[in-house]
C-alpha cells in the first residue's frame, strides 16, 4: 500500500535536486524580468532626456530673446511669457534657501537613480523620468547660472494671471509628482507589484 501511494502520489525528489530545481526557476524568472526592467529604465531615461532637453532649449531661447524685454502676451493678460530669475524653489518659494534647494534636487536625482534598479512599472518609469528631467533642468541653472555655483538663479518664464511664474522643469516635476500620488493610491509599486491596503 505504501508503495502504491508512492507511485500514485508526487514522486519523491531528493532535497538537493529540489533545491536545484527551485534555483533554476528563480534564475529563469529573473532572466525573464531582466529585459522588461531594462526597457522600463530606458523609458525612464528617455522621458528624463526629453523633459530636460525641452527645458534647456526653452530657457536658452528665453534668455536670448525675452530677458530684459516686455512680457509677450499669449492669451491676453491671462497667460504671458515673462522672463525672470528665481533664486528660490519651484514657483518662486523660498528665495533665501537656494543652496538647500540645490542639495535637495541633487538628492532627488540620486534617489531616482537608485530606484531605477528595481523598476518594472511603465507608469512609474514615466513619473520618475519627469521628476528626473525636471530636477536636472533646475539643477543645471543652480550650478551654471549667476550669481555662482550652487547659488544660481533659475530662469522662469510661464506667467499665468494671478499665479507664480514657472518653467517647464517645474511643470515636469509637478506632473511627475501627481502621477506618483495617483500610482500610490492605486497600490502600484515601482517594482510592478500591486498591493491592496
Amino acid at each position: 500500500m505504501a508503495e502504491a501511494e508512492r507511485i500514485i502520489g508526487t514522486p519523491d525528489i531528493p532535497d538537493a535536486e529540489r533545491g536545484g530545481q527551485e534555483r533554476e526557476e528563480r534564475e529563469e524568472t529573473a532572466a525573464a524580468q531582466r529585459p522588461r526592467g531594462k526597457r522600463r529604465i530606458a523609458v525612464l531615461f528617455a522621458v528624463a532626456t526629453f523633459a530636460y532637453g525641452l527645458d534647456l532649449v526653452s530657457k536658452l531661447l528665453v534668455v536670448a530673446r525675452l530677458e530684459h524685454h516686455a512680457p509677450v502676451e499669449l492669451i491676453g493678460d491671462w497667460l504671458e511669457l515673462n522672463a525672470i530669475r528665481n533664486p528660490g524653489a519651484a514657483f518662486g518659494f523660498g528665495a533665501a534657501f537656494t543652496v538647500i534647494f540645490t542639495m535637495i534636487a541633487a538628492a532627488v536625482i540620486v534617489v531616482i537613480a537608485r530606484l531605477a534598479r528595481k523598476l518594472h512599472s511603465l507608469p512609474w518609469a514615466i513619473a520618475l523620468g519627469l521628476l528626473l528631467g525636471g530636477a536636472l533642468g533646475n539643477l543645471t541653472d543652480r550650478i551654471f547660472r549667476s550669481p555662482g555655483i550652487f547659488q544660481g538663479e533659475v530662469v522662469d518664464f510661464i506667467a499665468p494671471k494671478g499665479f507664480a511664474v514657472f518653467n517647464l522643469a517645474d511643470s515636469a516635476i509637478v506632473c511627475g509628482g501627481i502621477l506618483i500620488v495617483l500610482l500610490s493610491f492605486r497600490g502600484l509599486d515601482p517594482d510592478g507589484t500591486v498591493h491592496r491596503d
